[in-house]
C-alpha cells in the first residue's frame, strides 16, 4: 500500500542492488586472510573481528531500509543505523589515538547533525499532522504548480538539507572529513566514502520528492540553495584536496567534490520546472535523466574508489621519520613514491581509478559527469550553463590532485630511508616492496572494480544497461503519487 511505511518499487530495488553490490567489495577490502582474524595489514580489528562485520553489516542494512522508507520515522531510524555502527567502526578499526580520536569526532558531530535533522522532521510533521511521506505528498500537492510552503515547512526543509549534508560530507559540514577519513584503518575510510553518502542522497530525494508534491517543481529558494550548496561543496573539496599530502585526506576532499558534482543532478531536477524553453513532456523527460544522472554516478563512484583504496591498502606505510616502518598502509605521498613501477598491476589500477574519478574518457567516470551535466545543459539559461561550466573547471581541478598520484607511484623515485645516529644499535626498518604479502580478497576486490570500472566506461552496452536501470528507477520514483492524485473515476 502506498501509505505503508515500507514501500517497494524499482527506485528501492536499485539502490539495494547497488549497495550489495558495493558492499561485496567493501567486505572484501575489510576480510581477514588468516585463521585468527589477522592478516589484511591495514586494519586491526584484533579479537573484535565478529563486531566488526556485524557492525558493517548493520550499516549497510541501513541504506537497504532508507531506500524503502515511506515514513519519516523509519526514514530517520534508517539513516542513524547506516550511521552509527561506523562510528564504532573508526574507533575499534586499529589501535592508535588518531583512531580513536577521528571516531570520537565522527561521533559528536554526527550526533549534531541527528538532532538538526531530527529538528527538521518534527516540525514537517508538526505542519502536515502526518508521518507519511506519501500522504506529506498528497496534502502538499497543489494542482501542478510550485508547492507553497510555508515559513515553518521551509525551516524544516532547510534543516533537513543542513543535516543530510553532514552524511553527504557537503558544505558547509564537511570539516570532519579530513580528519576522520586519516584517523580510519583504511578500509573503514573506503566504507564512509559510499555508505553514508549514498544513505545521505537516498534520503535528500525521498524528502525532496515529497516536499515538492511528486513533482519536483520546488520553491525557487530551495532550488538556489541546493545550488548554492553544489558549487561550494565541489569548489571546497577540490581547492583544499590540491593543499593536502596525506592520501586519504586528498580522497577525503575528493570525496566532498564528488558529493557536490551529483548535487548539480539534483540541482537540474529541481530546475527543469522553471525552465521556460521546455515544454511539459521535456520537463518530464530532462527530471528523469537528472534523477538518473544522481543514481548512476553513485553506481560509479562507488565502484571507482574501491579500487583506489583497495591499492592504498595492499602498499606499506614506510615511516622515515624515526627508521621504523609501521604495519599499517600507504597514507603519504612519500609512501606511494616509486610503487608503480615496482609493482605495475598495482600502479595501473590506481590510476584507472584516478582516471575515472577525474572523468576522462574509457571509464565509468566519464559517463557518471556527462549524466550528471546534461540535464543542465538541456535547462539552459544563465544559471544553469554557469552551473555547468563551474563543474567542468572544478573537474579540471581534480585532475591536479588526482593525476599527482599517478605521476608520484610511476615518475618520483622512492625515498631514501632515515639512517639512524652511529650509536644507535637498532638498525632502520623498511619495508621490502618486493616481498610485499598480496592478500586475495583485497586484490579480488581491486580486480572486480577495475573491470567495472572500464566495462561501463568502454563496453557501451554495459554502460546503457547501467544507465537504463537507473533510469528507471528514477522513472518509478517520480511516478509514486501520480494514481493518488488523479481523482478516482467510478464505473
Amino acid at each position: 500500500d502506498r501509505f505503508d511505511v515500507i514501500r517497494l518499487h524499482e527506485f528501492g530495488q536499485y539502490i539495494k542492488l547497488l549497495a550489495c553490490a558495493v558492499g561485496v567489495l567493501l567486505v572484501l577490502l575489510a576480510w581477514p586472510t588468516t585463521a585468527d582474524a589477522q592478516g589484511n595489514p591495514s586494519i586491526r580489528y584484533g579479537t573484535e573481528a565478529c563486531e566488526f562485520f556485524a557492525l558493517m553489516l548493520l550499516s549497510l542494512s541501513g541504506i537497504l531500509l532508507t531506500a524503502s522508507a515511506n515514513d519519516i520515522i523509519v526514514l530517520f531510524l534508517a539513516i542513524e543505523l547506516a550511521s552509527i555502527p561506523a562510528y564504532v567502526m573508526v574507533s575499534i578499526s586499529r589501535p592508535i589515538a588518531a583512531a580513536q580520536e577521528a571516531g570520537v569526532k565522527y561521533f559528536f558531530l554526527g550526533a549534531m547533525a541527528a538532532a538538526i535533522m531530527l529538528f527538521g522532521f518534527s516540525y514537517l510533521y508538526g505542519t502536515t499532522g502526518t508521518t507519511s511521506l506519501h500522504a506529506m505528498s498528497i496534502m502538499l500537492a497543489n494542482d501542478g504548480g510550485v508547492v507553497a510552503l510555508s515559513a515553518w515547512q521551509m525551516l524544516a526543509v532547510v534543516m533537513l538539507i543542513l543535516g543530510l549534508a553532514f552524511k553527504l560530507a557537503a558544505f558547509p559540514l564537511h570539516f570532519y572529513a579530513g580528519d576522520v577519513y586519516q584517523g580510519a584503518a583504511t578500509p573503514v575510510t573506503a566504507f564512509l566514502s559510499f555508505v553514508p553518502k549514498a544513505t545521505g542522497f537516498v534520503a535528500l530525494i525521498k524528502i525532496l520528492f515529497a516536499v515538492t508534491a511528486g513533482t519536483w517543481i520546488a520553491p525557487p529558494t530551495l532550488m538556489k540553495l541546493i545550488y548554492v550548496l553544489a558549487v561550494l561543496t565541489m569548489t571546497v573539496g577540490n581547492v583544499l584536496g590540491l593543499l593536502q599530502y596525506n592520501v586519504k585526506r586528498v580522497l577525503a576532499y575528493s570525496s566532498i567534490a564528488h558529493s557536490g558534482y551529483m548535487l548539480v543532478g539534483i540541482t537540474a531536477l529541481l530546475a527543469a520546472a522553471g525552465a521556460t524553453n521546455l515544454r511539459a513532456d521535456q520537463v518530464a523527460s530532462v527530471q528523469g535523466d537528472a534523477l538518473r544522472g544522481v543514481l548512476f554516478y553513485l553506481a560509479a563512484y562507488g565502484i571507482t574508489n574501491a579500487a583506489a583504496f583497495g591499492v592504498l591498502m595492499l602498499l606499506p606505510n614506510r615511516d622515515f621519520s624515526d627508521g621504523q616502518a609501521r604495519g599499517t598502509s600507504a597514507e603519504s605521498f612519500e609512501d606511494l613514491a616509486g610503487t608503480g613501477r615496482d609493482h605495475p598491476g598495482l600502479g595501473l589500477a590506481m590510476a584507472v581509478a584516478c582516471f575515472s574519478l577525474t572523468g576522462l574518457p574509457l571509464t565509468i567516470g566519464f559517463f557518471g559527469k556527462l549524466y550528471l551535466i546534461w540535464p543542465a545543459l538541456q535547462i539552459g539559461g544563465s544559471l544553469m550553463t554557469w552551473l555547468v561550466v563551474l563543474t567542468v573547471i572544478n573537474a579540471a581541478i581534480s585532475a591536479g590532485y588526482y593525476l599527482r598520484i599517478v605521476a608520484t607511484m610511476f615518475l618520483r623515485p622512492q625515498p631514501e630511508p632515515f639512517m639512524p645516529v652511529a650509536t644507535s644499535p637498532v638498525p632502520p626498518v623498511v619495508a621490502p616492496m618486493g616481498r610485499m604479502a598480496m592478500p586475495l580478497p583485497i586484490l579480488a576486490a581491486i580486480a572486480l572494480s577495475v573491470i567495472g570500472v572500464l566495462t561501463f566506461g568502454i563496453v557501451l552496452p554495459a554502460t546503457q544497461t547501467l544507465s537504463s536501470s537507473a533510469n528507471r528507477a528514477g522513472a518509478v520514483e517520480g511516478r509514486i503519487i501520480e494514481s493518488a492524485l488523479v481523482p478516482v473515476q467510478s464505473n
